[in-house]
C-alpha cells in the first residue's frame, strides 16, 4: 500500500558530469519510508541518484532532505579487508578483545561503549545470511563473490542507519544467496532504496519508483502491479492519440470545406457584382458582409483545428515512444541433428544438437564459468589449429590454454577442481559472451571493436548497425573502458551479430546481469527465433523460464546432474 511519510525528497535535482555531460536533470520526486524498488532504463541514472541521496556526489542544483543518515552498499570490497571491517564492528570487536586481554585503556572502553555484545550480534547476522561461523575474522579475499556481497549488505543491514541504499544487490549471486538476499529485505527495517532488474527482488518492495526521462514518478505497489498499471495507462493513453489524431483530421477536412465553400460564395459574388444584377449600395453591403462572415468563418475553423492539434500534442507526449534495442541474430543454417558440443562427467554425457537451448545452473564458485571457457577455448584451439594459430572468429572467444577462471562465479582464487566434468565442442562457429564482457578492446572505440568483427562493411552501416543496439553519436567515439556495463553488453552483442560466418552455438554466461529489463525483453525475443543453439548460464530463473529451455544441467561439487 502507499507509504505516505517521504525519508528523501528532491526538489529539481541537477547533476552533470565533469565533462559536461548531464546526468540528471530538474528530478523532483521523494521516496517513502519503507522498501521502495528503483527502475528505469540502463543510463537513465538510477546509480547516480542514489550516490546523490547518499552524499558521495553533490548536486549541481536543487535541493535534496533526507529524514535521517544513510548507507549507500558498497559495490567494490578489498580483498585484504577483514569481515569485521566490511561489517563496521571490528573497531568495537578489537577493543572487547584487547580489554578481556587485560589491556584496560581508556580508548578501548570508549570504542567499545555499549555494544559489549558486538560479537554475538554480529555473528548472528552473518549466520542469518548464511555465512559460516567464523567469517567474521576472515578475509574477504577468502570468501567467494556471492560470500562477499551477502556479507557487505549484512553490514548494512547491521549499522542499521534509519535510510539504506542497495545497488543491485543480488548481481552474480546464485540461488541460494539470492534467496537469503531476499530474506534480509523482507523483514528489513528503516527506508531502504533497491536499484535492481531482479524482478523477484522488486516484488519485495512497498513501491516502485521509476526515473523515466528525468522525472521520478512513484506507485505504490510492487513492480507487477507498476507493471500492469503502466500498460493499463498506455493503451488508454495510445486509445486517446489515435482519437485526437482522428480529430485532428477531421477537423482539417471541416476547414478545408469551409475555404471552398467561402471561395465559390466570392466566385459568386464578383459575377453578380460584374452581371450588376442590385444595385451598387446594395451590392457594396452584402460583399462587407459575406468577408466579415467569411473571416469569422475561417478564424471559427482554425481555432477547432488547433485546439484538436493541441490536444493530439497533449496526448502524444503521454504515449512512451521508448528506443528499444533492435536485436536480429543470423540464420546459422544448422540443422536439426547437427551435432553442436557434448558436456558430461564421468557418469554420462549430454549431446547439444540441432537449435536447442540448454541452461546450466549451479552455486557460485561451481565452476560454471570456467566449463564454458574451455568449451569455448577448446573450439577456439582447434580453430587456430586449421588455421595456422589464429583465433576463432566467434566473438569474444579466448585463446585455447589462456583461461581465467576468477570471475563472479567462481572462488576468489580459482582453485577448485572440476572434477570429472568437461565440455567439448563440435563446432569453432562458437560465439562467446562472458559476463566479464572480455572480448573487447577497452582501449577502442566502439566503432573500432564493430569493425574488428565485420572488416568487410563500410562505417556508415557500422553506424546504422550499432544505433539499433542504441549506440550513436559521440558514444561510438569513446573509449570502450567509458562505458557502461549495459552499453558494453551491447556492443559485444552487436559484434557477436555481425560475425560472418554467423555462430552455430552462442554461450552466455549471466545476459542479464548489466541489461535493464526492456532490453533483456529482447535479447529473450531475439533468442527464441534464433535457429542456433544456445548454452546459457544464469541465476535469473525469470529469464531461464522465458527462453524455455530443452536441458536444465546443474553443476555441483564437479559433477553435472539434469535437472527437471
Amino acid at each position: 500500500m502507499p507509504i505516505s511519510t517521504s525519508a528523501v525528497t528532491l526538489d529539481r535535482i541537477t547533476f552533470t558530469w565533469p565533462d559536461g555531460t548531464p546526468a540528471l536533470t530538474d528530478v523532483t520526486g521523494a521516496f517513502g519510508a519503507g522498501r521502495t524498488g528503483l527502475i528505469g532504463r540502463n543510463g537513465s541514472g538510477k546509480s547516480t541518484l542514489l550516490a546523490l541521496i547518499a552524499g558521495t556526489q553533490t548536486p549541481a542544483s536543487g535541493t535534496l532532505v533526507r529524514t535521517g543518515t544513510v548507507d549507500l552498499l558498497r559495490q567494490r570490497l578489498d580483498a585484504t579487508e577483514r569481515v569485521a571491517d566490511v561489517l563496521g564492528v571490528s573497531g568495537a570487536l578489537d577493543a572487547v578483545r584487547a580489554i578481556a586481554a587485560g589491556d584496560v585503556d581508556q580508548r578501548h572502553f570508549d570504542a567499545v561503549g555499549d555494544d559489549w555484545d558486538v560479537k554475538a550480534r554480529a555473528t548472528a547476522a552473518l549466520a542469518q545470511a548464511g555465512l559460516p561461523h567464523d567469517a567474521l575474522d576472515r578475509h574477504v579475499g577468502d570468501l567467494s563473490g556471492g560470500e562477499a556481497m551477502l556479507a557487505a549488505i549484512v553490514g548494512v543491514r547491521l549499522r542499521a542507519h534509519p535510510i539504506a541504499l542497495l545497488d543491485e544487490p543480488t548481481n552474480n549471486l546464485d540461488r541460494d544467496a539470492r534467496a537469503r538476499v531476499y530474506d534480509l529485505v523482507r523483514t528489513w527495517r528503516g527506508t531502504l532504496i533497491v536499484v535492481s532488474h531482479d524482478t523477484q527482488l522488486l516484488e519485495l518492495m512497498d513501491e516502485t519508483a521509476e526515473l523515466y526521462a528525468n522525472t521520478l514518478a512513484t506507485f505504490g505497489g510492487p513492480y507487477s502491479a507498476w507493471r500492469e498499471a503502466l500498460e493499463t495507462e498506455q493503451a488508454a493513453a495510445r486509445q486517446a492519440e489515435s482519437a485526437a489524431r482522428q480529430l485532428v483530421r477531421r477537423e482539417k477536412r471541416d476547414r478545408i470545406h469551409q475555404e471552398q465553400v467561402l471561395a465559390t460564395r466570392a466566385a459568386m459574388g464578383r459575377k453578380a457584382a460584374i452581371e450588376k444584377r442590385e444595385p451598387k449600395i446594395i451590392m457594396g453591403g452584402k460583399k462587407r458582409a459575406a468577408q466579415v462572415s467569411a473571416g469569422r468563418l475561417r478564424v471559427e475553423a482554425s481555432g477547432k483545428e488547433a485546439s484538436a492539434r493541441a490536444a493530439l500534442d497533449v496526448a502524444e507526449r503521454r504515449v512512451r515512444d521508448d528506443e528499444s534495442v533492435h536485436i536480429d541474430l543470423p540464420d546459422p543454417g544448422v540443422a536439426a541433428g547437427r551435432r553442436i558440443a557434448t558436456i558430461g562427467d564421468d557418469e554420462r554425457s549430454w549431446v547439444i544438437q540441432g537449435p536447442e537451448r540448454v541452461a546450466l545452473i549451479g552455486p557460485n564458485g561451481a565452476g560454471k564459468t570456467t566449463l564454458l571457457e574451455r568449451l569455448v577455448a577448446g573450439a577456439a584451439g582447434a580453430a587456430g589449429a586449421a588455421a595456422a594459430g589464429g583465433e576463432s572468429p566467434a566473438s569474444g572467444v579466448p585463446k585455447a590454454g589462456r583461461i581465467d577462471s576468477s570471475g563472479p562465479d567462481d572462488t576468489p582464487t580459482g582453485r577448485f577442481s572440476l572434477l570429472s566434468a568437461r565440455a567439448e565442442a563440435h563446432t569453432d562457429r562458437i560465439g562467446y559472451l562472458s559476463q566479464r564482457v572480455d572480448g573487447l578492446d577497452d582501449g577502442a572505440s566502439p566503432l573500432e571493436n564493430l569493425r574488428r568483427a565485420a572488416p568487410g562493411i563500410g562505417d556508415v552501416e557500422l553506424r546504422n548497425r550499432l544505433a539499433r543496439f542504441l549506440l550513436r553519436g559521440d558514444t561510438v567515439l569513446r573509449p570502450v573502458r567509458a562505458l557502461s556495463g549495459g552499453e558494453r553488453f551491447r556492443l559485444a552483442l552487436a559484434c557477436l551479430v555481425m560475425a560472418d560466418p554467423p555462430p552455430q552455438l552462442l554461450v552466455l554466461d549471466e545476459p542479464t546481469n548489466n541489461l535493464d529489463l526492456d532490453t533483456v525483453d529482447q535479447v529473450v525475443e531475439a533468442l527464441a527465433a534464433y535457429r542456433g543453439a544456445v548454452l546459457v548460464v544464469s541465476h535469473d530463473d525469470g529469464f531461464l523460464r522465458r527462453i524455455v529451455p530443452d536441458l536444465v544441467l546443474e553443476l555441483r561439487d564437479g559433477a553435472l546432474t539434469e535437472v527437471g
